[in-house]
């Protein structure tokens, strides 16, 4: 078993790669144990494949299994090979949505029981760290709220004790950075939206740590095009890879939620490396 261990808890296949893929990457290279547990199989996702769309909810309902083996595609381009399912949680959907209703999707698990499932596996793994999204799930979907409330509660109730436990986080500076090049290249993917109107954006100053990774942006990407029928090449994501590359992709941002901050910081006073002041 590693000394360093990192448990990340995901809504539904590809968040993992979208928050945390060069995190991910380079925590294996530097031979941290990464655990990766997904919530849901992501059943109702968008199908972006034409030739897919077969497997949506609303026809075959066959994106699930899908969803696994694009998972596990991403997990190889990272190399993470320890990753997982809570259990068999359905894609809650959106709020307001038949899928919402549903008693068997995420949403409507019980926390406590999906929160013991979770600490089970924080038993076994013994993570020194979590990372997972904020209490509104960066940006208010159902599984990204319910998977914080779990993450939370699993942490809790665990008989490990995890020392340090992070919160994804997209700083204000940097979405606006990215909105300005997708306007200059002629994007309308943010249309006429201000800044302070896009609910998975916060000030800077909520920001404790950064993990700049420009050696696996290659990987990031790679894992992106593998969650196919989610990510299309041709869409926002790799326009704005195009546009500035490494300087988006290297960087991803965290609020530190339990623990201490602990040198090394950068100029900006940012905790670099996660497992900065645990005690091994």
């Amino acid at each position: 078993m590693s000394n360093k261990r990192a448990i990340f808890v995901h809504a539904h296949p590809d968040d993992e790669t979208i928050n945390n893929g060069a995190t991910m990457a380079q925590m294996v290279d530097d031979g941290v144990a990464v655990t990766l547990v997904t919530c849901t199989r992501g059943e109702e996702g968008e199908v972006l494949v034409p030739a897919l769309a077969h497997l949506a909810s609303s026809a075959e309902d066959k994106l699930g299994p899908h969803r696994e083996i694009e998972l596990a595609n991403a997990m190889k381009e990272l190399g993470v090979t320890d990753y997982r399912f809570l259990g068999n949680y359905r894609d809650s959907g959106m709020m307001g949505t038949a899928p919402n209703e549903n008693p068997k999707c995420f949403w409507n698990a019980d926390v406590e029981q999906a929160a013991l499932k979770l600490a089970a596996i924080i038993d076994e793994v013994k993570p020194q760290i979590l990372i997972t999204y904020d209490e509104n799930g960066g940006y208010g979907h159902p599984d990204h709220i319910q998977a914080n409330r779990v993450a939370m509660r699993a942490a809790e109730i665990s008989n490990w004790k995890i020392q340090k436990i992070y919160w994804n986080i997209m700083p204000k500076s940097v979405v606006a950075e990215g909105m300005a090049a997708m306007k200059d290249q002629g994007s309308d993917f943010f249309g006429s939206e201000s800044i302070d109107d896009l609910p998975f954006v916060k000030d800077d100053s909520f920001v404790s740590a950064v993990i700049h990774a420009p050696n696996q942006v290659e990987k990031k990407m790679a894992a992106m095009k593998a969650h196919a029928t989610q990510i299309t090449v041709d869409g926002p994501f790799f326009a704005l890879s195009n546009n500035l590359g490494v300087k988006v992709f290297a960087d991803e941002y965290y609020t530190l939620v339990k623990g201490s901050k602990s040198a090394p910081f950068n100029d900006a006073n940012y905790e670099i490396d996660l497992f900065a002041g645990i005690v091994l």
